[in-house]
């Protein structure tokens, strides 16, 4: 590679009140509410494991500017504002942070984590993303969560008045959802004027709950119908599909998220957090231990918490880079291909190919784009480069 692509940083924290039954991440249900922490899980720990954690990146990361930083979970807002404080100045004092860099916390609308906002905007947090989900009591209920829709309509309304970008994580395809109940929602969302929304299919992943004990979810004519009702409200009210669950207005776009699907590098943090860094001749990737007390016991008695660190072998690279780049409506630029894998663009000459023939590439040579029935069909165009 003749430059090494922008750079990023994850921070995970694994723990939330409650775990949802849709849920796959690596969260996990706060148990002991007696523990040395208030919120229920020992905050002073894990920072000092974070920090340590931090700290045996940096010689990967030497002299290379940070971008943007995301806090995810799990729900981080669990933290303590003076928490986020000394964990961000911590960040500050050890990485080269861009000035006006992008700083995301992911946060749950429960009335005790709103009213830490102000706080958390002091301790540096400049755009926050909402867990609503739903509007719809009812519809909250059914997936586990512990907000209504006053209190989420609330949350938004906090945010916006201390974030200068506010994001809300909304769900469709909701169990026995109709046509109208997914418009009510979207209606409501719109309204709260939020310059970024971000829309989910719900699906019964692994590993969770649902996958056990199956909800009564619309067809897939219905969940159709619903999308395209979505796309159509969210365009008419000036949002732009820039990924295919992503809508933002105008310079609104989340640059942490952004950096992935363009597959630059990010150094993962934190239980169960993933990174990738690259060097001149191979890009990496790193996954730390998942459970939150493994994890914290490996930094202090080894000060190393991965379990898994390994080269990305170059013929895995093509899938990869398209794995991510396709989910954007505009593509990345064809030379980006060579310049963040190190290869040449021929390698993937036989699935632009056949992927443009299927009418799910956008016949620019000078993009790599899906066409609007290859973003339609994403997994299907995805599937052309596993090879």
């Amino acid at each position: 590679m003749t430059a090494l692509p922008p750079l990023a940083l994850y921070i995970h924290f694994p723990w939330c009140e409650k775990k949802c039954p849709y849920c796959d991440f690596n969260s996990h249900q706060i148990k002991d509410p007696n523990s040395k922490s208030q919120n229920g899980f020992d905050e002073a720990r894990y920072i000092k494991a974070l920090i340590a954690d931090l700290e045996t990146e940096l010689p990967r990361i030497w002299g290379r500017q940070v971008h943007s930083i995301f806090i995810g979970g799990g729900t981080p807002s669990l933290l303590s504002s003076e928490g986020m404080n000394e964990l961000l100045s911590a960040v500050r004092a050890r990485v080269n942070l861009e000035p006006d860099a992008e700083i995301t916390m992911e946060a749950n609308p429960g009335s005790v984590e709103t009213t830490k906002f102000a706080g958390f905007a002091k301790a540096g947090i400049n755009r926050v993303s909402l867990g609503i989900q739903s509007f719809q009591d009812e519809q909250l209920k059914a997936l586990g969560r512990i907000h209504n829709g006053e209190e989420a309509k609330r949350a938004v309304e906090i945010a916006m008045q201390h974030f200068a970008s506010v994001n809300l994580d909304l769900m469709y395809g909701l169990p026995k959802q109709t046509l109208e109940a997914a418009k009510a929602d979207i209606e409501t969302a719109l309204s709260l004027k939020t310059p970024h929304l971000s829309l989910y299919n719900l699906t019964l992943e692994p590993n969770t709950y649902f996958a056990s004990f199956p909800p009564n979810l619309p067809n897939e004519d219905d969940i159709d119908a619903i999308f395209d009702q979505n796309l159509e409200l969210l365009t008419k009210a000036g949002y732009d599909r820039y990924e295919v669950s992503a809508y933002a207005k105008k310079d609104q776009e989340c640059k942490h998220n952004l950096n992935y699907w363009r597959f630059g590098d990010y150094i993962g943090i934190g239980a169960g957090a993933h990174g990738k860094v690259s060097f001149p001749d191979k890009v990496t990737r790193q996954v730390r231990e998942r459970h939150p007390e493994a994890y914290m016991q490996a930094m202090e008695t080894s000060g190393n918490a991965l379990i898994e660190s390994r080269e990305i072998p170059p013929k895995d690279l093509p899938f990869e880079f398209m794995l991510n780049a396709l989910r954007l409506s505009d593509g990345v630029a064809t030379h980006t291909f060579s310049e963040r894998t190190g290869l040449p663009l021929h390698v993937i000459a036989k699935g632009l190919d056949e992927a443009s023939k299927k009418g799910l590439l956008d016949p620019d040579p000078g993009k790599l784009k899906p066409s609007p029935q290859g973003l339609r069909y994403l997994n299907n165009l995805q599937e052309i480069f596993l090879g």
